[in-house]
């Protein structure tokens, strides 16, 4: 019995190392046709082209180009802008200073006139009222005018900052005509100021439009074609440092 078991273990031995080798070879074949494979899906696949320099140079240029070219319309729109603006304030300027001029005049007529002897008229109670009437109707004519501030007719009628009813209405007219000259003269300053500043605001935006233009009309130039005959001997034209990042943008002007 124990000889027939021994047999059979002998046996049986071989057969199963012989399954297991066969085994074994099929694995590492497996094996071998898998890390194969990609290598020859891989090489059947044709290679990506090279990217041409060139192409990539003509698009970061005409990208810029045409970045610049908006930026070069709107500079331009703020400068003609601007332009009307100080136009408009070198006539408001012109305006007060007629006005005062006007003004300055008035006054000036007036003290001449001022030289000579009020007339005599008697200090009763009757005659200051009709002279403070006289006060207060000619300086709510000038308000009316435009010639005192709301404020200026307060002092009058409050009798403030040394209005007087009580003098002759000759010297009254010529305070009054002082006092408009005065204002006249801080309207004109105020004008002048607004104008010299709206000037310097156009000639900076002038200024800020002719350099884009400039700039727009170069990058223009670098986009034109090339002759073939000369492609071997003109030199390629240099991209600004801003073009050659890709987030570039052009400040807006005004």
């Amino acid at each position: 019995m124990s000889q027939t078991v021994l047999l059979n273990f002998l046996t049986a031995v071989p057969e199963a190392a012989a399954i297991w080798s066969a085994l074994t070879v099929l694995a590492l074949v497996l094996l071998a046709v898998l890390v194969a494979r990609p290598e020859r899906d891989g090489a059947g696949e044709p290679a990506p082209e090279p990217v041409d320099a060139e192409v990539l140079h003509r698009a970061d240029l005409a990208r810029y180009a045409d970045e610049v070219a908006v930026a070069a319309a709107g500079a331009a729109q703020t400068a003609r802008r601007r332009r009307e603006q100080w136009l408009a304030a070198q006539s408001e300027a012109d305006r007060a200073w007629t006005a005062y001029d006007e003004a300055d005049a008035a006054a000036r007529r007036l003290a001449g006139a001022g030289a000579l002897p009020a007339p005599h008229t008697p200090r009763t109670p009757a005659e200051y009222a009709a002279r403070e009437r006289w006060l207060h109707h000619a300086a709510m004519t000038a308000h009316w005018r435009g010639e005192l501030t709301a404020r200026q007719l307060a002092d009058v009628l409050a009798r403030r900052n040394g209005w007087d009813p009580r003098r002759h209405p000759a010297e009254q007219e010529i305070v009054l005509a002082r006092t408009v000259r005065d204002g006249r003269r801080a309207g004109w300053e105020t004008a002048a100021e607004r104008e010299r500043l709206a000037w310097r605001d156009a000639e900076l935006a002038a200024e800020a439009a002719r350099t884009l233009a400039a700039e727009a009309y170069a990058a223009a130039t670098a986009l034109r074609p090339v002759p073939t005959s000369r492609v071997s001997t003109v030199s390629r034209v240099p991209v600004p440092s801003a073009v050659r990042g890709a987030r570039w943008r052009p400040a807006r002007v005004g």
